[in-house]
């Protein structure tokens, strides 16, 4: 049998050097090397996506990959592929370092200058104990075909643009079509998720920045049972407390939540760092919200060009929702696509503040009337998405009718 290797390798003499032992290795079918932590990420779900046969046996890390860090990196694969073997490819071979790979689920170390038998030696322990996890599960290996939940971030081009909103809809948009929906408040400064879904809850993220290893039960402690059926994990009450949330300990949380939700919305908010970079960089899709007007463009453009820069999201992964939209302005959606040089929604959200006042101000977002034409847009967006199990059923409730019975109807749609 032979053995499936996936290098991920940044430096390019180092990609050369281990793709040229590992043509050498008895029985090894090496990948062409990866050279960043999204690149894969990405592979390995889309391989899990389609069969867990198609997952590489072995999957080797180079101690300069990034923009995720090594150690990180390992974590994040053993946590989602747990029946992937993870080799550390290190000029450090510390006890120390030995200690922290193993304890973030690595399977081996390799030390620098490659040595052609200790490589092959390392890569052929991490594909048996690989077959050994597979065949000892058999016929229950379903549950290490990657994560099975949607990750859907939020983010705003800048402040007032209807971010909040706009994540809150999505989620109970999915939640109606009978998805398991968590919703996520990442705007770990100012978030107001609470505010907007009336919810008085001393827990937040912040209650999971201490632990090592996310257990359901830990998760569930943390998370707010909102009345609509969401799973709220909730910004700190205290701003300042925004800095002890981690990247590292995002991506704890959103693997956690993958295993238990269907579908995760994250609304990020609009300032960037480690930690809503990380969510961005993890997610299955991407949404930018901005308004029609010369100011947001630009701040969008910004933020994707930032997106780009820290190798998190590139342009034309990221999907743009106009927000506010009004037929006469000058700043039509498609003008936006060729500025920002992402994907424009095809529905876009009407400019009716009227329809959200009453609500906003009651704290229950909830209670937005089927009829607004805000409502129907966000609703057909999340259909869009693929957000939620099954139109016909939504439709049935009054919940996603346009005015011809579309997602979004007419209003809701670019002309």
């Amino acid at each position: 049998m032979s053995t499936r290797i996936l290098p991920a390798v940044g430096d390019a003499d180092a990609a050369r050097a281990i793709t040229t032992l590992l043509s050498q290795l008895p029985d090894a079918e090496p990948a062409g090397p990866l050279g960043d932590s999204t690149s894969l990420l990405d592979t390995l779900a889309r391989l899990a996506g389609e069969s867990l046969d198609e997952l590489p046996e072995v999957v080797l890390v180079h101690e300069r990959i990034g923009p995720v860090p090594a150690l990180e990196l390992i974590r994040e694969v053993a946590l989602r592929f747990p029946a992937v073997g993870v080799v550390l490819v290190t000029a450090d071979a510390s006890p120390g370092l030995y200690s922290a790979a193993m304890d973030s689920g690595a399977r081996g170390l390799v030390g620098l200058p490659l040595s052609y038998e200790e490589l092959a030696q390392r890569v052929q322990a991490a594909a048996g104990w690989s077959v050994g996890v597979r065949r000892h599960l058999g016929a229950g290996a379903d549950v290490l075909t990657g994560p099975s939940g949607t990750v859907v971030t939020v983010s705003g081009a800048k402040g007032g643009v209807g971010t909040t909103v706009t994540a809150v809809q999505l989620a109970l948009a999915a939640k109606a079509s009978g998805h398991t929906v968590a919703l996520v408040d990442l705007d770990l400064q100012s978030g107001d998720v609470a505010s907007y879904l009336d919810v008085q809850f001393r827990r937040s993220i912040v209650d999971l920045s201490t632990i090592q290893d996310i257990s359901p039960r830990v998760l569930q402690d943390a998370l707010f049972n909102h009345d609509t059926g969401l799973g709220l994990l909730l910004a700190p009450s205290e701003g300042e407390r925004a800095e002890e949330v981690s990247d590292r300990v995002v991506r704890q949380i959103i693997s956690a939540l993958r295993h238990r939700f269907e579908i995760v919305v994250i609304d990020c908010g609009t300032h960037m760092n480690t930690a809503n970079a990380a969510a961005i960089e993890m997610a299955d899709r991407t949404l930018l919200v901005a308004t029609p007007d010369v100011v947001t463009v630009r701040a969008a453009k910004r933020m994707v060009r930032l997106w780009d820069r820290l190798q998190i999201r590139k342009a034309e992964e990221t999907i743009t929702v106009v927000n506010r939209y009004t037929r006469n302005t000058e700043i039509q959606p498609p003008l936006i696509e060729r500025i920002t040089a992402t994907k424009v929604a095809r529905i876009v959200v009407p400019a009716n503040f009227k329809e959200l006042h009453a609500v906003v101000d009651a704290g229950r977002m909830q209670d937005l009337e089927a009829k607004s034409t805000v409502k129907q847009a966000l609703w057909g967006l999340a259909g869009d998405l693929g957000l939620v199990k099954h139109t016909e059923g939504a439709q049935k409730q009054g919940r996603l009718k346009g005015d011809r019975g579309s997602f979004g109807g007419r209003r809701g749609r670019t002309t």
